[in-house]
C-alpha cells in the first residue's frame, strides 16, 4: 500500500434496515480527486445479496439516511441547492422519481427521526445567523468588504470547525411531513440532541443540558415531552454527570411499551472523559434508574432494544476491539454475538432480529454486514477491489510489561514480506484521545508505513479505554509520565523479540498521540526522527486558546491556582532542551481542537536550539485534515521524513 491508495479507500457508514428487512441503505464516502474533496452518497443493498446499487449523485454530500416507517419513502440531509450550506430534510419515494427537500429553515438540520405513523418527524436545527438573516443584497456585498465584528459573551467560547461560538442554539422543531409545516417543540437559552419518539407517537425523549450555566459542566440529562408545539419538557434522569452524552451518539430510545427508556450513563463528573460510560434504564414517567451491568467497567454505546422489549443490544468496547452484545432489559449475563473477530462500528436493528452491521478487521477496511439468525454475511464491497491489489502487512497482538508492571497491550505490523530473525526499523505510533484506543481495524496508516520496510508498534497505554476507569484515569493531571512508559516498553518488547532495530527507531502520532510523542522525545533520545501532528507541549498555552477549557478546570484546576501542576504536565516545551530528535510537526491552518499556534511553539523551540525541524500548516484544514490532496501529502511527508532519517537498509 503507497499513498496515492488512500484516495482509492471508500469510507462506508451508517447503515439502516428498512422497515420489512429487505434493504439496508448506508453512506459512502468517496474521494474526488478532480475536485479535491470528498464527497458522501447513499448506496442500498439487498439483504440476500443479489443486488447492490448507488441511489444518489449529487455533488453536496448526503448523510444520515432513514426509512420511513412505511417503507415508501427514504430520508436524507444534505445542503443540496441551499445559498448558506445548511443541511435542510430531503425524501426520495422508493417507488421511483427524484429526490425532494421538505425544510427550507434558515437554520441547519442537524439530526432528525420520523414519527411511527410517519407523519412527522422530530429535527434537531440550528437557530440561524440573525447577521445572515437580515442581510440584504447592499449588505452582503458590504460584508465582503468588512466583516461583522466577533463578540464573545460564553465561557465555552470556540469549538473546532463550528468555530467562536455565540449564543445561538439547537432547538427541536416539529415537521408535518406532508404538509411542510414547522413548530417548535423546545426553545430556549439550551441546546437539546437525539430526539426519539415513543411507539405511541405522542412523547419524544431527547438529550439536553441546563443548569444555571451549561458552559461550566456536562450535565446532560434525558428529558421528554409531548410531542405537540408549546409542550412543557420534563425531566427525567437527575444523575449529576453525563446521561445521555451527545459525544457518544446513542440516543435514548423507548421500550416498545413506551414505559422504559435506555440510555448511556456517564461516570463522576469530575473524571471528565475517563469515566467510563454504562448502559441504564429509567420509567419513562421518571423514577429510580437502573444500571443492567454496573459491574461491566467497560464502555457501551447505542442501545436497542428488541422487538419484544426483552433484550437491549448495545455496542460494548473491550480490549483492542469493539463488539455487538446484548442483556436481558430487566439485567442479567451479557451475550457476545459471534462475528469472528470483526471490529463492530455500528448496527441497526430490523424485521425479525435482522441487524445490519458496519464491521471492519486488520485486513478489511469497514464494509456493512447482515447478521441474520447467527450468521454473518457481507452486504457492500466498496474496498474489495483495492484489497485484493494489495498485499497487506500482517498485523498481531501485543503483550508487554511497563516499568512498573502494569500490562499494556498493542499491535505489530511487520513489513508484508517480513524474513523470521530479521530485525527492522521500527516506527512507534501513538494513538490520539487519549482516551481512544488502537482496535483490530484496518489502519492504512501503519499499511502504508510497513510496506515502506518498517515495522510498526502501536501500543494501548494507560489513558486509554478497553481495560476500565480505573487503567484510562491512570493518568489523570499526570500526562507524560505512566503513557510514556507504557509506549516505551512497547518499543522495548519489539526490540527484545528481535522484530525491532534498536538503532533504527522513530515515534509519531496525531492529536494526544502528538503531545504524547513530545513527552516521549523530551525523555528519551534513542529515536531518530519524530512526526508530531496536531499536538501541545506547553500546556499552559493551550487554556483560553483551545476547546478544552471545561477539562482543564476540571483536571488541572485553574493555572494561577495550581502552576505547579500546570508545569509539570508542560515539560515538553520548559524542557525542550533535552530534545535531540528530528521534529516535523504538523498541523491545520484553522484548528481549534489543539490549535496551530502549539506546534509553533514546538517548532520554534527546537528551531532555536538547532535541532532538525519542519513546520507544515494545511491551509483552511481543521483537526481533521479532509482535503485528499493534504491527506497524502501528509502520509509522503511521514515517510520522506523517516526514510531520511531512518534509512531502511
Amino acid at each position: 500500500m503507497v499513498p496515492d491508495d488512500l484516495a482509492a479507500l471508500r469510507d462506508v457508514g451508517d447503515p439502516r434496515i428498512s422497515p420489512e428487512g429487505e434493504w439496508v441503505v448506508y453512506t459512502v464516502r468517496a474521494s474526488d480527486l478532480k475536485e479535491d474533496k470528498r464527497s458522501t452518497d447513499l448506496w442500498m443493498s439487498r439483504w440476500d445479496g443479489t443486488r447492490t446499487a448507488q441511489i444518489t449523485f449529487s455533488k453536496e454530500s448526503e448523510s444520515a439516511p432513514e426509512f420511513s416507517p412505511d417503507g415508501k419513502y427514504l430520508a436524507f440531509l444534505s445542503s443540496r441547492g441551499v445559498d448558506n450550506d445548511a443541511d435542510q430534510v430531503w425524501i426520495m419515494d422508493r417507488s421511483g422519481g427524484e429526490a425532494r427537500r421538505i425544510t427550507s429553515l434558515q437554520g441547519s438540520v442537524l439530526d432528525y427521526a420520523w414519527s411511527p405513523d410517519g407523519r412527522r418527524m422530530a429535527l434537531v436545527v440550528k437557530d440561524p445567523d440573525p447577521n445572515q438573516a437580515a442581510e440584504t443584497a447592499e449588505t452582503k456585498e458590504k460584508a465582503k468588504k468588512t466583516a461583522a465584528p466577533i463578540v464573545i459573551d460564553r465561557f465555552y467560547f470556540k469549538e473546532d470547525q463550528a468555530g467562536y461560538l455565540d449564543q445561538r442554539r439547537q432547538h427541536i422543531f416539529l415537521l408535518d411531513v406532508s404538509g411542510g409545516g414547522v413548530t417548535p417543540l423546545t426553545q430556549g437559552a439550551f441546546d437539546e440532541y437525539l430526539p426519539s419518539w415513543s411507539p405511541d407517537g405522542t412523547r419524544i425523549a431527547f438529550v439536553s443540558k441546563r443548569s444555571k450555566d451549561s458552559d461550566r459542566d456536562q450535565n446532560y440529562d434525558v428529558f421528554v415531552a409531548e410531542a405537540r408545539s408549546g409542550a412543557a419538557s420534563r425531566q427525567v434522569t437527575t444523575y449529576a454527570g453525563a446521561d445521555g452524552d451527545p459525544d457518544w451518539e446513542s440516543r435514548p430510545t423507548f421500550s416498545p411499551d413506551g414505559k422504559t427508556i435506555a440510555y448511556l450513563r456517564g461516570g463522576p463528573p469530575g473524571l471528565i472523559e475517563y469515566a467510563v460510560h454504562q448502559l441504564a434504564v429509567i420509567p419513562a414517567a421518571g423514577g429510580e434508574e437502573k444500571l443492567l451491568a454496573s459491574s461491566l467497567d467497560r464502555n457501551v454505546a447505542q442501545p436497542r432494544w428488541s422487538a419484544d422489549g426483552l433484550t437491549i443490544w448495545f455496542l460494548l468496547e473491550d480490549d483492542r476491539a469493539t463488539v455487538l452484545a446484548k442483556i436481558p432489559a430487566s439485567g442479567g449475563t451479557i451475550e457476545r454475538a459471534e462475528l469472528g473477530g470483526k471490529q463492530v462500528e455500528s448496527f441497526d436493528m430490523g424485521h425479525a432480529g435482522r441487524i445490519a452491521l458496519l464491521a471492519s478487521s486488520t485486513d478489511r477496511p469497514a464494509e456493512v454486514f447482515a447478521l441474520d439468525s447467527g450468521r454473518l454475511k457481507q452486504m457492500s464491497d466498496q474496498n474489495g477491489g483495492l484489497v485484493a491489489a494489495l498485499k497487506l502487512a500482517p498485523v498481531e497482538g501485543m503483550t508487554f510489561t511497563s516499568r512498573d508492571g502494569t500490562e499494556i497491550h498493542g499491535f505489530l505490523t511487520r513489513p508484508p514480506a517480513s524474513e523470521p530473525g530479521r530485525r527492522y526499523p521500527t516506527l512507534l505510533r501513538i494513538h490520539g484521545g487519549p482516551q481512544s484506543q488502537f482496535e483490530r481495524r484496518f489502519m492504512a496508516e501503519w499499511q502504508i508505513l510497513a510496506a515502506a520496510g518498517y515495522a510498526v508498534v502501536a501500543a494501548n497505554p494507560r489513558g486509554s479505554t478497553g481495560r476500565g476507569e480505573a487503567f484510562c484515569k491512570a493518568i489523570f493531571a499526570d500526562w507524560g509520565n505512566k503513557d510514556a512508559q507504557d509506549v516505551l516498553a512497547a518499543v522495548d518488547k519489539a526490540v527484545a523479540i528481535g522484530a525491532a532495530d534498536p538503532d533504527r527507531l522513530g515515534v509519531g502520532g496525531w492529536s494526544y498521540g502528538g503531545m504524547l510523542t513530545n513527552y516521549v522525545i523530551a525523555q528519551d533520545t534513542r529515536f531518530k526522527a519524530a512526526t508530531s501532528g496536531a499536538g501541545i507541549s506547553n500546556i499552559l498555552a493551550g487554556y483560553g486558546t483551545d476547546q478544552y477549557i471545561r477539562d482543564y478546570e476540571a483536571e488541572l484546576g485553574r493555572p494561577w491556582e495550581h502552576p505547579e501542576t500546570w508545569m509539570r504536565v508542560s515539560f515538553p516545551f520548559f524542557h525542550a532542551s533535552r530534545i535531540v530528535t528530528p521534529t516535523l510537526f504538523l498541523c491545520g491552518e484553522k484548528d481549534f481542537n489543539v490549535p496551530l499556534l502549539n506546534s509553533e511553539q514546538m517548532y520554534q523551540a527546537l528551531r532555536s536550539l538547532g535541532v532538525e525541524t519542519q513546520l507544515v500548516i494545511y491551509p483552511g484544514q481543521h483537526h481533521g485534515i479532509v482535503k485528499p490532496s493534504y491527506i497524502k501529502d501528509r502520509m509522503q511527508r511521514y515517510l520522506d521524513w523517516y526514510t531520511r532519517l531512518i534509512p531502511v537498509k
